[in-house]
Order: structure tokens, then sequence, then C-alpha cells
């Protein structure tokens, strides 16, 4: 059955209309024993419910807790500044052809992403920025966040295989391997529309160390069981290079590059690296504006 996660069994919603579903904890038990995952059906156990369904609301606290112990991984990693190092130039790029700045990032959670580079203003004050995310909680919760700390930035609930948010670049951090590799094609296609000239999607690079990394980094780093289980998970579901750049390729108007960090925080961390799409006219003046970086932009 493959390597499941918890945090994608517990809360589910209808993909046609947005309403959340109800899901019975003996039905999430039964798979994870199925899949060989007997200590993540323990953990699902010991989760809340009402009458035989998971509660919702405990559900959404947990998920909470786990996205908020996610932003201090994120930190360590310093993925925001990843990302501006990609975002930085290719934003001047697109600021000077007149295009609107609009960078959406897809399977949000807390706003993690957002708000850190909405707080450092190093993207400049005329990028606009979105979070969206399938989880109405997690919604909620990274608004409240914005607003307590004052950033200019938006959260709203989408769909990441419909979305109704355009953007000029979309981002996501950790969000590829949580789609079955049949379906990675279908994400990138939803991407490849008016108006979107960039996308940049960082995930974990499948190598051979990057369970045990994620073993050893969640372990010293999280205190929720299920965070700690589904970081490992994460790393064993990682999509290698070859899938990435062929479901990237399904965007037809993109081409499709990895890029390769020049910075890893820590060695003994599974590593983090992202798939890039750009417009084929915009492709040169980027890599220009990259400079030296410019041979970390590998094509397929």
């Amino acid at each position: 059955m493959g390597v499941l996660e918890i945090s994608d069994l517990v809360a589910q919603w209808d993909e046609r209309t947005g309403e959340r579903v109800q899901v019975r904890r003996a039905d999430v038990v039964d798979r994870l024993l199925a899949a060989g995952a007997g200590r993540a059906a323990r953990i699902v156990r010991r989760m809340p419910v009402t009458g035989e369904f998971l509660d919702p609301v405990a559900v959404d606290r947990i998920l909470i807790r786990v996205h908020t112990e996610l932003q201090r991984l994120n930190e360590e990693l310093h993925m925001a500044q990843r990302f501006a190092e990609l975002l930085v130039p290719i934003l001047a790029v697109l600021r000077a052809t007149g295009s609107r700045l609009r960078v959406v990032d897809i399977g949000c959670g807390v706003g993690f992403t957002v708000r850190s580079l909405a707080a450092s203003g190093v993207l400049g004050a005329d990028v606009e920025l979105v979070g969206v995310d399938f989880n109405h909680a997690l919604v909620a919760e990274a608004t409240r966040l914005a607003e307590d700390e004052g950033l200019p930035c938006t959260f709203v609930r989408a769909d990441a295989f419909a979305l109704a948010e355009g953007a000029t670049v979309y981002l996501s951090c950790g969000v590829l391997h949580h789609f079955a590799a049949d379906r990675l094609p279908e994400f990138f296609r939803a991407q490849d529309r008016a108006g979107a000239l960039a996308f940049i999607h960082y995930d974990i690079a499948a190598t051979r160390l990057a369970p045990l990394g994620a073993w050893l980094f969640h372990r010293a780093r999280m205190r929720e069981p299920l965070g700690r289980h589904d970081g490992v998970a994460s790393a064993q579901r990682a999509h290698g290079d070859t899938v990435l750049l062929s479901a990237a390729a399904a965007a037809d108007g993109m081409d499709a590059f990895l890029y390769e960090s020049f910075r890893h925080t820590n060695p003994f961390c599974a590593a983090m690296r992202p798939v890039v799409g750009l417009r084929p006219a915009l492709v040169d003046d980027v890599r220009r504006a990259l400079g030296r970086r410019a041979r970390r932009l590998v094509a397929g």
C-alpha cells in the first residue's frame, strides 16, 4: 500500500464542495495496519472521537501544533531565504517586463513561507503574497498569525488541482511528496495558466540518507508524535529527480529545471531541493539575473 502519512488520512474534504468529510477512526487505523504502520495506528487510536468518528476540532488542534513545529524546522533550514534566493532574481526579470507580481504559496499550512517573506520585505512592496491551503483550520491560523504580526499577506482556502488563485509565481514547500507520482502532472498543469510565468516547488531530495536524516531531525526538534511519524514518512515518499522533471514537463508552457542550493544548514538532514519552472522566453534573462548561481539551474 506504500508509505502513508497520518495527516493525509485524519482530515478529509469533499474535493467538489470543499466540505469536511467525517473520518471513521477505525478505518484510518485499519489502513495504517494494512500498510505495516503499527506505530502510526497507535497514534491514531489515541486521538479523540465523537462517537466512531475522529473529533474534527481535536484533529485541527493537532495539525496546527504539528505545523507550528514545522515552522521551527523551516526556520532552521532557512527555507524563506532559499525561496528568496530564487524569487528575487526571477521577480527582478518579471518586474522589468511590467508583469503584475503575485506570489501564491500552495499548501501553505500556517503560512510560514509567506509570512517570513512578508516580514522581511525582501521581495519588494509591489509583490502581493498569498497563501492557499485545502485545510480550513490551517488557513484560519495563518490568517490569525499574519494579523497579529501586522503582515501584508493574505490566506485563502483553495484546491491545488483546481486553483482559483491566479499568480505570477507559484510556490510550495514540502507538498509534492503528498501526491502520488501519477497525480503530479495534474498538479503542474494546474499552474500552466494565463499570467503564470514561473513556479518554485521545494521538497525533500530523494536520497538514501533522507529517511535517516528526517528521523534524526524530527526526533530532536519535534514533540508531537504525529509530526515525528509523518516527517520520516515524507522522506520515504519523496519523488526522485526523474519523476519530478517528467511531471513538471506536463506544464507544456514551462521549461523545467532542478536547482541545487549551495547552502546546506545541516548535513545530517534530508536536503530540500526545488523543481523550477520558467516560461521559455524568460530563461536567458533569469540565468543572467542569477549570475554564478545559474550553473545550479539544471535542465531535465
